[in-house]
């Protein structure tokens, strides 16, 4: 065995460790990085890069089955699912070399190619080395969860780690979970020509607001796509190309392959956390404001710290370490101004506080705005008109927005800037935005918001009358 200490031993290559890895690196800190499978993690290699190719080959697909509208004949695509596979993989190997243990070394990491284990409060073992490091951070992430359905372990069935090196394309899909990824793959794989059913034990999108979910659900239903909901599978039979799955009111919804999406659990099995006197729950590993573990030299971040499982919220965790842990600065988690989006067309975001949760906090201090696709000149241009956004106000200042439709991903930066430097309605209404643009639509809705105090209000009025009776 070979002993080694460190400033800094981060055990995870996925978003989270590698952003925290870099940035430790760069500013001086003595850094060790640990990872056993794949650099770069699941978002790389079996999440968001993947999915998000793969929807963009979806999306050419419909494309031209959907042209007529532009004046342009429809086409019936010739989707050759093992190319559009090829695609993915392209596109992770163009990402990969920024995730890469060459780029690391080079920046000054030392990385070991091993899972960490361990041993102590202090000692970390790892292959052949042990590892003592003034700090350790945790950032493992997480994996499929595989529910213990009665049958599920006789029959092939595929999940995110397993789904993009499918080469033959599913005759019909069963997507067990109605999830963004699930929801995700499920029209991906409609618009590449297979037949779907998404089979949900509760509601389909059910972390999202109901109104802005119709709005997707809506256009899934008009893809062809089948929505199952309050179908909770409680046994799983057949074989390749024959899968039965039975729901406890006795449906039963039959295709030639499944997609098992139910959700996340977070990768501690390999850690040995015992050993290091570190708590967890059932979401993962414990940690306080500051993501520190019942250890206190000990760290978690990302997935495995059991909160929001987005790559961005790793990224934001892996700043919080760097202030603290290189810099001896406070720093506090925060979620109010965390955005995230689901990647189906239309697309669905939010941050803040949805509108069911901000009357439940706010009560009548809450003013909800709307404003509408179908007012916005370039949505209509793009034939884009489906959605709407939603802007929760409490006192003129925005306490959480639910974007549904095209391109709501890329509007709700907008308001993840707003909420995280605590600004106003009135400073969206200040901006100015260049028309025609889907972006006209977040200042709309700021717009709605003062409209009524400048168009309603009989003092306003007055004022006005005033000036246009004594203005020279």
């Amino acid at each position: 065995m070979t002993r080694l200490k460190t400033d800094l031993l981060v055990i995870g290559a996925g978003s989270g460790g590698l952003s925290l890895a870099a940035g430790a690196v760069q500013m001086g800190a003595n850094v060790i990085l640990l990872e056993g499978h794949k650099m770069g993690g699941d978002c790389l290699n079996f999440g968001c890069v993947p999915s998000k190719a793969l929807i963009a080959s979806g999306k050419a697909a419909y494309a031209q089955s959907h042209a007529a509208q532009f004046g342009i004949a429809d086409q019936s695509p010739k989707v050759d699912y093992a190319a559009a596979k090829d695609h993915v993989a392209d596109i992770i190997a163009q990402i990969e070399p920024v995730d890469s243990q060459e780029r690391f070394e080079g920046l000054g990491v030392r990385v070991l190619r091993d899972y960490g284990e361990f041993l102590s409060p202090t000692d970390v073992k790892a292959g052949e080395h042990i590892i003592t490091a003034r700090r350790i951070v945790i950032a493992t992430g997480s994996s499929p969860f595989v529910p213990p359905i009665p049958g599920l372990d006789t029959v092939p069935y595929e999940t995110n780690e397993t789904l993009f090196d499918l080469r033959e394309r599913p005759d019909h899909l069963l997507v067990v979970g109605g999830g963004p990824i699930g929801m995700e793959m499920a029209q991906a794989h409609r618009r590449l020509g297979c037949a779907v059913t998404v089979i949900e034990g509760a509601k389909v999108l059910g972390n999202d607001d109901p109104e802005m979910a119709a709005v997707v659900i809506d256009q899934f239903r008009a893809e062809g796509i089948q929505i199952e909901e309050g179908a909770l599978a409680a046994e799983i039979r057949g074989q390749a190309g024959t899968i039965e799955i039975e729901a406890k009111d006795g449906r039963i919804f039959k295709g030639s392959h499944l997609l098992m999406a139910v959700g996340r659990k977070s990768n501690t099995d390999r850690l040995n956390l015992d050993a290091a006197g570190i708590e967890t729950t059932k979401r993962g590993i414990k940690v306080d404001a500051s993501m520190r573990t019942t250890n206190r030299r000990v760290y978690a971040i990302g997935d495995v710290a059991g909160g929001l499982q987005f790559t961005h919220v790793a990224g934001y965790h892996a700043g919080l370490i760097i202030r603290q842990a290189l810099l001896g600065l406070p720093a506090k988690n925060r979620t109010d101004h965390i955005p995230w989006a689901t990647y189906t067309d239309p697309e669905l975001a939010q941050v803040g506080l949805t509108e069911a949760q901000a009357r439940q906090e706010h009560g009548g201090n809450l003013e909800v705005v709307r404003f509408h696709y179908s007012h916005n000149d370039r949505a209509i241009a793009d034939r884009k008109t489906a959605g709407l956004i939603k802007v929760m106000v409490v006192r003129g200042r925005p306490v959480g927005v639910s974007i549904a439709g095209a391109q709501a991903g890329e509007l709700i930066n907008l308001w993840a800037l707003v909420l995280a430097n605590g600004l106003k309605m009135k400073h969206v209404a200040n901006m100015v935005a260049p028309y025609p643009t889907m972006g006209e639509i977040n200042k709309r809705a700021a717009g709605a918001y003062f409209s009524p105090r400048l168009f309603d209000s009989a003092g306003v009025k007055r004022i006005v009358g005033f000036v246009q009776r004594w203005l020279p």
